[in-house]
């Protein structure tokens, strides 16, 4: 039996080993990075794979396999550069290094209590790992080898005490306690099941897990190789590039913990309101900043340099200033206020205004937004209401009167960033250059497909759901869908439109609560005034019916929506914005 073994482990390794060349051999991309993957895969694979197996072959091949497996070396790499203290700083690679540390020191716990030579030459060289040694070679076990300055790391006097003491209290509850306590179990049970094999792991890691630091010149440096080398992962983020020139100024100015709970509490806030496709939340917060101080610039030009490129210009000059930080969060504050509709800040009528921009068909209204309330606000933060109020009003017509003449987010930079030189130059926003022809905008209007794709559609509604002044204010939060009046379902049954084109008018859609909407979405419109105007179910369950103050009015008054009704309404929709654009000026006279 022990035969069959010895050729199923001997040859299920060496079919593997041997396909492992093979791919290396093979393969085109870099070799050096497929040995890493693969040394580091087996690295894992020994540490934690459970070596039942083996008990049933003798000692001596068991320590054959052991050799065979762990004899590849596992590189962690790290990107350092050496600061204006003489340190050196790792800009990528703290996780690996700390979860190291962290091993490490927790299999020394152990070893501290063994007696025997092996063990005692093993906690002599664990301790080499952790402390720095003296002249004599020597650990010194006050100074360890790893400190923690990472400004968002609340948690790295936890990691400091495991490494100083080896011991986790109950009462912590950090990631680093919570990874020190998993590898002192698993180092436990490994030792109680496996005794004679306990001494070989931790020598095998220091071994073979070889850290290989690339040093760079400088910060910024460390900074660009660190992108080129991470394309393939999650790359840092502009709004790290900048907290480390932040951290760095104030650091110099001894502000060093001011500055680290004040950017805490700026990405908390950050975490909050702002969302982001790539990097981070906060880097949405730079980019509304960004705008204001390009306006500053006098900058015109449409074509919008990227964030990091614009806030590095001068060896980051714009960072090292206390003004900056400051405004940043002044900005964040009052972006909190809109996302949580404050009503002891903002009048019904400008809270509106936000929430119909919250539907807008592009980003652009924050930008001006931005650059309007930080060259606008007084000392305590606060905004003038009525010229705020008629400031939205305007940007508002201008946004989606221009995404229905000159569709695309690009397109509206060219009469919105003079606009934002006006705006720091106390001037009144006007897009004097681009009003529109009441003729072409009526036309546009008529022929345009409003369908649910398109952002235009969701924000004309959102429009006109608050030109009624008895709508209720909706939370930002409220999921609400496009309604279509005269369902689809309808058509396809009763073919009761001449034209089906109508289907997907203006005066045909509605915004709806989602769960509203999917309740009412196919029936007649006879059928769906109950989930308009809400409902007691059979078993006593209250349906509330919609916020929307036209779709309950509706729902109280009619019997029927009918084609004529679509058109009359489309009409009273196209009236009604033309209106509102004569009121903001934003006509050709």
């Amino acid at each position: 039996m022990k035969l069959i073994y010895y050729f199923a482990t001997i040859s299920l390794f060496l079919a593997f080993a041997y396909s492992v060349i093979q791919y290396i051999r093979r393969s085109n991309e870099d070799i050096n990075e497929k040995y890493r993957l693969i040394s580091f895969g087996i690295f894992l694979f020994v540490m934690f794979t459970d070596l039942k197996f083996l008990d049933t072959i003798n000692k001596e091949f068991k320590y054959l396999i052991e050799f065979l497996l762990l004899s590849f070396s596992t590189y962690l790499f790290s990107l350092i550069f050496k600061n204006s203290d003489n340190k050196l700083e790792i800009i990528d690679g703290q996780q690996r290094l700390t979860t190291l540390m962290l091993l490490l020191r927790a299999f020394y716990s152990f070893f501290g209590n063994m007696k025997d030579d092996n063990s005692k030459k093993t906690a002599e060289d664990i301790s080499k790992c952790i402390w720095k040694t003296d002249e004599f070679g020597t650990p010194d076990t006050n100074k360890l080898k790893i400190d923690s300055e990472v400004t968002s790391d609340d948690d790295k006097h936890e990691f400091l005490s495991i490494l100083k003491t080896g011991i986790v209290e109950d009462s912590q509850k950090s990631a680093y306690a919570r990874n020190y306590r998993f590898f002192t179990k698993q180092i436990n049970t490994f030792l109680v099941q496996y005794p004679t094999y306990f001494a070989y792991l931790p020598n095998r890691l220091m071994n073979n897990c070889i850290l290989l630091p690339i040093e760079a010149e400088s910060q910024e440096t460390a900074l660009r190789i660190f992108s080129t080398l991470n394309d393939r992962g999650k790359p840092l983020s502009d709004t790290d590039i900048f907290k480390a020139q932040f951290y760095k100024y104030y650091k110099e100015n001894d502000k060093k913990d001011e500055f680290i709970k004040r950017w805490k509490q700026l990405e908390e806030i950050s975490d909050k309101i702002f969302s982001s496709v790539s990097g981070s939340s906060m880097d949405e917060l730079f980019t509304r900043y960004m705008y204001y101080e390009r306006a500053k610039m006098k900058n015109k030009n449409t074509t919008t340099e990227a964030l990091r490129k614009f806030y590095e210009k001068d060896g980051y000059s714009l960072l090292k200033k206390d003004e900056t930080l400051t405004n940043l969060e002044v900005l964040a504050s009052f972006w909190v206020n809109v996302a949580e509709q404050d009503d002891s800040v903002f009048s019904d009528k400008v809270l509106k205004n936000l929430s119909v921009l919250n539907y807008a068909p592009n980003g652009m209204w924050a930008y001006l937004t931005s650059v309007y309330f930080m060259q606008n606000k007084d000392s305590n933060g606060m905004l003038e209401d009525k010229s705020f109020g008629e400031f939205l009003d305007k940007i508002i017509a201008f946004i989606w009167a221009y995404a229905i003449m000159r569709p695309g987010v690009n397109a509206l930079r060219t009469p919105v960033y003079p606009e934002l030189i006006n705006i720091v130059n106390n001037q009144q926003v006007s897009f004097n250059d681009y009003k529109f022809d009441e003729s072409d905008v009526k036309l546009a209007l008529e022929n345009y497909l409003f369908t649910n794709g398109r952002p235009i559609t969701k924000s004309m509604l959102a429009w006109w759901m608050y030109t009624n002044d008895k709508q209720d204010l909706f939370l930002l939060d409220t999921k609400v869908e496009i309604e279509h009046i005269y369902a689809k379902k309808r058509q396809e049954n009763e073919n009761g439109l001449t034209d089906k084109r109508n289907l997907e008018s203006l005066g045909n859609k509605a915004l709806l609560e989602k769960a509203i909407n999917i309740r009412a979405s196919d029936y007649r419109f006879i059928d769906k005034l109950k989930y308009y105007k809400g409902f007691v179910t059979d078993k006593g369950k209250i349906r509330e019916g919609t916020k929307n103050k036209e779709l309950f009015d509706l729902s109280s008054n009619s019997n029927d929506f009918k084609e004529t009704d679509i058109i009359e309404r489309k009409n009273l929709i196209i009236s009604t914005f033309i209106d509102y654009l004569r009121q903001n000026d934003l006509l050709l006279k």
